[in-house]
């Protein structure tokens, strides 16, 4: 058995199936922003659109500059553009059309999450 279980008041719980992978939080913020480049590029993957997941049956890709996606979630969804830049140190996507007017007047593009398009 690789799986370890314990009793909990809510019943048996499933434990973790790698003892080579920790599930510390601490651990894990670390890693996540202390990720380098090529890691961030991995994390910053967008879900497919249900045609693209059949057409190629993958559910899920890196971003690139270029792509054509659609806002899923918050204060932008439904909203649709190009991907102008990929942010990769801030961990969000600049997509054409979507900025909001700073105080001073000037406009500013919003970043937006990779999960958080389609």
């Amino acid at each position: 058995w690789d799986v370890f279980a314990h009793c909990t008041a809510r019943g048996l719980v499933k434990m973790k199936f790698s003892k080579d992978v920790t599930s510390s939080r601490r651990k894990n913020r670390k890693a996540h922003f202390t990720a380098p480049s090529n890691v961030r590029r991995v994390i910053m993957s967008s879900a497919l659109s249900s045609e693209l997941r059949t057409k190629y049956n993958v559910r899920s890709l890196p971003i690139r500059k270029d792509d054509e996606v659609s806002v899923s979630r918050g204060t932008y969804k439904g909203r649709e553009g190009k991907v102008l830049q990929v942010y990769r140190k801030k961990y969000v996507i600049y997509i054409e059309r979507i900025t909001r007017e700073k105080a001073n007047g000037a406009t500013v593009q919003v970043g937006i999450h990779p999960s958080k398009v389609m």
